[in-house]
Formats: structure tokens, sequence, C-alpha cells
């Protein structure tokens, strides 16, 4: 076994600035790939302007994201091509592509845990290129992949199932309340910021240096509304340049491509019910007897709410941002509170599926892979 950086083994190919003013939604020109479509596995954004044939990639090749969290995968659609703040990793002679797939991805997990952004995380080329990996010989190679392959069809599964189980909750909003771009028109409709507060300031009294707070980063929230509060800091070490939340507030992700992918929470079990995090979060605190955390997270969620968001998104490619006054500014039809207290305990039960699902997942990716791996690349 050795030791070699990722450009040893594998050949980098960084994407282009594509121009947006090209980008269509006509399906006959070639899919773009965005950061937001690695995970999905396929894009509804086409691209009708000239393009050189290096960046056209195809269905399997492995695509990393250098924003936000540093996932790799395989592209699962047909020819597109690679845009900016996308690369496509290809593995050279020797070096199986699924182990190069496993074995890079912990890497990149490792440096996602050791990089603490108030923001979304960067990854630069240069550390890319300078990752060291730990190769085994060929058929080494070869029988670790298939032993990562057979844990992964049981992750895929708990996966659907886990999106199943969102789709339940959303049918229910639907039943209850109406579609939010369609909604039931029984109740009359509010701005988002008459029903509750938005980006709530931090309370004066909070003075004590030692108290010990949650820290969420954007990666402990997942797509499916769960979140990890067991990272503890202490007051005085994130009560400046980090967000603020309580117990109950809603967290929302503003930045591409963590909206589009869905990320989103109600924050639960904070360590004295106080939270700190990244700050490309909105939080939403639900008024007393106007809204319930719940529904409003569910409403958040919806792909027609996401969709709008994205399209008020304000900034620079790689860097756009849901602003406030487009929260502000949404317009709810508002059923009773009694309404959305029974669809949140509705919520409450399938959660408890659902977040047995998510669990499972992430002790699956965090030790039962790592221990197959066994010393092989693991420190």
């Amino acid at each position: 076994m050795s030791i070699k950086k990722l450009t040893d083994v594998a050949s980098i190919k960084y994407g282009y600035a594509f121009n947006s003013k090209n980008f269509t939604n006509d399906s006959s020109y070639p899919q773009i790939v965005r950061i937001r479509d690695i995970k999905k596995g396929f894009s509804k954004t086409y691209y009708n302007g000239e393009f050189k044939d290096e960046y056209i990639i195809h269905r399997g090749d492995l695509l990393l994201g250098m924003d936000g969290e540093f996932n790799i995968e395989p592209w699962r659609s047909e020819k597109a091509l690679l845009n900016q703040r996308v690369c496509k990793v290809e593995a050279k002679e020797g070096i199986d592509k699924n182990y190069l797939y496993f074995a890079l991805n912990i890497e990149l997990k490792k440096i996602e845990k050791k990089t603490s952004f108030a923001t979304v995380k960067h990854l630069s080329a240069n550390v890319l290129n300078n990752i060291e990996l730990k190769i085994p010989n060929f058929n080494e190679q070869i029988k670790i992949s298939h032993i990562l392959a057979n844990i992964l069809k049981s992750i895929d599964l708990k996966e659907k199932m886990t999106n199943q189980l969102d789709e339940l909750i959303k049918a229910r909003f639907v039943e209850m309340f109406g579609d939010p771009a369609n909604p039931i028109n029984i109740w009359a409709p509010e701005k988002l910021e008459k029903i509750c507060i938005l980006n709530p300031k931090k309370e004066k009294k909070l003075e004590n240096d030692d108290l010990d707070v949650s820290f969420v980063p954007m990666s402990a929230v997942s797509e499916h509304g769960a979140i990890d509060t067991t990272k503890v800091k202490k007051y005085s070490e994130v009560k400046k340049g980090f967000t603020y939340f309580l117990e109950n507030d809603v967290l929302f992700a503003k930045i591409t491509p963590c909206m589009e992918n869905g990320k989103g929470a109600v924050a639960t079990g904070l360590k004295n019910k106080k939270g700190f995090g990244s700050t490309e979060f909105h939080v939403l605190r639900p008024i007393k007897g106007k809204s319930n955390p719940y529904w409003l997270y569910t409403l958040t969620s919806f792909q027609s709410f996401r969709k709008l968001a994205e399209l008020n998104m304000t900034g620079s490619a790689g860097q756009k941002r849901v602003p406030i006054k487009f929260l502000q500014n949404y317009k709810v039809v508002v059923p009773p509170i009694e309404l959305q207290n029974e669809f949140a305990n509705f919520v409450r039960q399938v959660d408890k599926s659902k977040f047995e699902n998510i669990v499972y997942l992430n002790k699956t990716l965090s030790s039962k892979i790592l221990s197959q791996i066994g010393d092989v690349i693991r420190d």
C-alpha cells in the first residue's frame, strides 16, 4: 500500500464559467451541471450557447462540487456540460473508479470537519490537488469497492423510505391547507413577516460567557428536516459572527446550493434551548397563537416555495442567496393555529420513523463504511 496525492491517481477537469444569459429551460439543448445538480444526478437547466467539447461530461463520470458540502457523486443523467465550481475526477490507470469514489469521499468529509466556516465552505484547487489517499493494490481496491457497494444498497433503500415519508407529510399538508402555490382560500392571506419573527435579534440578557449552547454548522442540517445539535460550544466562542436561534425556531438555508437542495429544520434538542450556527441560515421564529414551527418548516420545504425563492436570489454565481425581503413579503394563507397544531402532531409521528432512517444513514456512512475499509484508508 502507498500514499499518493489525488493528482497522482486521478485527472481533474475543472468546469467553465458559462454565461448564464444562455441558460434555458428548453430541454432540446445540453444540460448544464451546477453544484446543486450533483446530488440529484440530473439538471433542469440547459445551455443554448457555444461550448468546447472538453467540458462535456457523460453518465457515470465522478463530479465534485467545490462549494457547500464537498460531495463527490457519479453523474446519473445523459451528456451534460461542466459549469464553474464543479469538477470531474477521473481515475488513472491502475486505480479502481469505485475505490477512488469511496476513498475521496471520506477524505473530503475529514476536510469539512476540520474547516470551520460561519458561511458556506469552499474547496480550493490547491487543497483538492494535494489530498492524500491510501492506495492498496488493484485487487484490494476491487474487494473494498465490492463491500462498500453492498452497503450503499441498504443506504439507498433507507433514503428512498425517507423521501417517501417526506412526501407523506407534504401530502397531509396539501390535504389540510392546499399546496402553497394553490392554497385553500377559506383563510385570509398574510405576509410571512406578520406570522413569524424573521431573523430575531439576540436577547440582551444572554450575558453568561460560560453558558453551553448548541453549535449548528450547515452540514448539521439535512435535506429532510433533521438537525444535529450534539456539538456544544461556550457562548463566548460563538456570540459574535454566527446566527442565533432558540428551541423550536425554524432554520432555512439561504445560500445556493443548500437552499435548492432543501436544507432546513425545526431547531429542537438545543443545549440550554439556545443555538448558534452558520450565517447562511435565515431564522423563522413562530409567534404564539399564530404559527406552529412544524407548519412553518413544511411550508418552506415545498418545491414550489423553494423555486420561487430561487427566482428571487441575489448575488453572483455560486454565491447567490435568498434575501430576507423575499421571506418578509411572501404571502401565505394562514390556517387557524388549532389546525396547524393538529398537523404538527401528525408530523411528529412520521418524524419518528423518518429520523430513525436518518440516524441509520449517518451511522452507516460515518462508522460502518470506515470499519469495512479498516486500516486501508482510515487514519
